[in-house]
């Protein structure tokens, strides 16, 4: 079983996700910053493929288990965009340029179908063994107008199937029962550990 994880991320509000999620399974769990492991370029054109090359890189510098996801927002009306292209979808990383931007296209765009959905792809790299997978999502709609504080990224512009309030007007827990990295992590915790 697994007593310590690298979650190959310099992202501090996914990481607090994945250490609220593993921490009561007594998994020690490092951050890529703390280790101080460097950034891994996302080469791949799928979740999966960027999950994976991210994982087997932290692990075969730490030797340690690592776990690495990829994940994104897809428009359908949009082709799936920003897709593997989120997190660089705008400047610098600033989600605030993103979200203006996505739903400008979508305005101009002219659809009425504003339906989207977030994936996840975890992949798990231990030393020696062939990396594992676990795939989440969940589907949606994008609202015009941000709400809510909570959360990261473009949680303040989606709207879960089944729900009035955005990713960012949740609470935690709530958003990690229903996430698509939720989703995956719950595999993931099933598969591992027998969760």
């Amino acid at each position: 079983m697994l007593t310590e994880l690298v979650i190959a991320s310099h992202n501090q509000g996914k990481i607090a996700e994945f250490k609220n999620m593993l921490s009561p399974l007594g998994v020690t769990v490092y951050s890529a910053a703390e280790l101080n492991l460097p950034d891994v370029e996302e080469t791949g054109t799928t979740f999966a493929e960027n999950a994976q090359i991210k994982a087997e890189t932290l692990s075969s510098l730490t030797q340690k288990p690592c776990l690495a996801d990829d994940s994104g927002l897809c428009v359908h009306t949009l082709n799936n965009a920003p897709g593997v292209y989120s997190a660089r979808y705008a400047p610098n990383r600033n989600f605030d340029l993103a979200m203006t931007k996505l739903i400008d296209e979508l305005k101009s765009s002219g659809s009425s179908d504003w339906s989207a959905h977030f994936s996840c792809v975890l992949a798990l790299k231990i030393p020696h063994q062939p990396t594992r997978f676990y795939e989440g999502r969940v589907d949606g709609n994008i609202t015009p107008n941000r709400r809510g504080n909570n959360g990261f990224g473009y949680d303040p512009i989606f709207i879960p199937q089944g729900f009035n309030k955005t990713f960012a007007e949740m609470e935690a827990k709530e958003k990690a029962d229903i996430s698509h990295r939720g989703r995956a992590v719950k595999l993931f915790l099933n598969k591992e550990f027998n969760v």
